[in-house]
């Protein structure tokens, strides 16, 4: 039987181009590496350089010739900031094209490949511990996301963004070719997700009653799905959507502030809670965002969901917010309270494992509830 014979079986093989030759055809881009760093309440790490207009960037530099990018950004990293930091995952990879807007007029660039280095969080000791070479670097600064991409390059900043949330998400590498995502758009991306600094975070978290003296203001709860993640809201605006735990402020109408919280709960995220507990509370010593009602509690509970029903627009706002689930931990780093925050989001898991038997999620990607809702085993 004669086998079929393929159209491309029929064009003459095309000779082997000259080393040389064949070298000068092939692609060539710079590579570059830089990374993430933050501090405690997951503001990221900027660097102005002196070489430079008035745009910032990243901890990182230009791989030379014979590093691998890896190296590279551990040697920048010692030589920018003076410590030497492990690096524990490839956040991005990032395609940059020859003629992209950012590029300066007088810039000849083949294009650019560049990795972004989860490079951790930096404890207070280490910050102090922080050097610049001086004639490289005039200053640093840990910026809030929504501060920090005004600092940057616009392309930078979407790679920094694509960066930092694919540590917060624990997705998978983004890959980006000017600075959009060319995969699927993680959760984090598409609303468009900060982390914002909270100026109580370091408050101490009370575990006794609230005092009579204190009026609570506000209830917020981590609320908890069968299978041990928790929901998060973001509100959008015009700056991004700015996380936070299902919950709000104790109006005149709520008898208590459980009350309040299934009432947020439902206006918010669409949740229907069950068994909300009392975990503790935080001083708010001047009641400033209410109007100055002078110290209050803000109180923090945890509860069960049964039910997340169809996504809705909030009454309050007039806008619908991105409903996410997510691990306790990786929902304490996107509030932004830091230690703080980690040791009370363990607090509600330890709750929700004695008084539930739920189990804890150490791991897994932050997901998008879908707009139809989700129905609980």
């Amino acid at each position: 039987m004669t086998s079929p014979v393929s159209p491309s079986d029929r064009i003459a093989p095309r000779a082997a181009l000259p080393g040389a030759q064949a070298a000068t055809s092939r692609h060539a881009a710079w590579l570059g590496a830089a990374a993430i760093i933050t501090d405690e309440v997951g503001r990221v790490l900027l660097v102005h350089p002196t070489y430079r207009d008035d745009r910032w960037l990243l901890p990182g530099g230009v791989v030379e010739a014979g590093e691998h990018p890896h190296g590279t950004c551990r040697r920048e990293i010692t030589e920018e900031l003076g410590l030497d930091l492990p690096l524990a995952a490839v956040l991005v990879v990032h395609s940059l094209s020859p003629r992209h807007p950012d590029l300066q007029a007088d810039t000849t660039c083949p294009g650019e490949i560049r990795y972004v280095f989860d490079a951790g969080t930096l404890t207070p000791a280490q910050v102090e511990a922080i050097r610049l070479p001086r004639e490289e670097l005039s200053e640093y600064a840990f910026l809030e996301t929504r501060d920090a991409v005004q600092r940057l390059h616009p392309v930078d900043g979407q790679i920094m963004l694509a960066a930092y949330r694919a540590r917060l998400g624990n997705t998978a590498t983004a890959h980006l070719a000017d600075g959009q995502h060319i995969l699927d758009v993680p959760a984090l991306d598409r609303h468009d997700v900060h982390v914002r600094y909270r100026p109580l975070w370091d408050n101490p978290f009370h575990r006794a009653h609230v005092p009579e003296r204190l009026p609570v203001q506000q209830a917020w709860a981590w609320c908890f799905v069968p299978d041990g993640r928790v929901v998060i809201v973001a509100d959008p605006g015009p700056r991004g959507a700015l996380p936070m735990l299902p919950g709000g402020t104790v109006e005149a109408a709520d008898a208590t502030p459980e009350d309040t919280l299934h009432r947020e709960a439902t206006e918010e995220a669409q949740l229907t809670l069950a068994d909300p507990v009392r975990l503790g509370w935080v001083l708010d010593e001047t009641g400033e965002v209410y109007g100055g009602v002078g110290p209050n509690a803000r109180l923090r509970l945890a509860a069960r969901v049964t039910a997340i029903g169809p996504a809705a627009t909030d009454p309050a706002t007039g806008r619908p917010f991105a409903r996410l689930l997510a691990t306790p931990a990786q929902a304490a780093a996107l509030l932004g309270w830091g230690p703080p925050g980690a040791r009370q989001a363990q607090l509600a898991v330890d709750t929700a494992r004695e008084r539930w038997g739920l189990p804890t999620a150490h791991s897994a990607a932050i997901e998008e509830i879908p707009a139809e809702g989700m129905r609980l085993g």
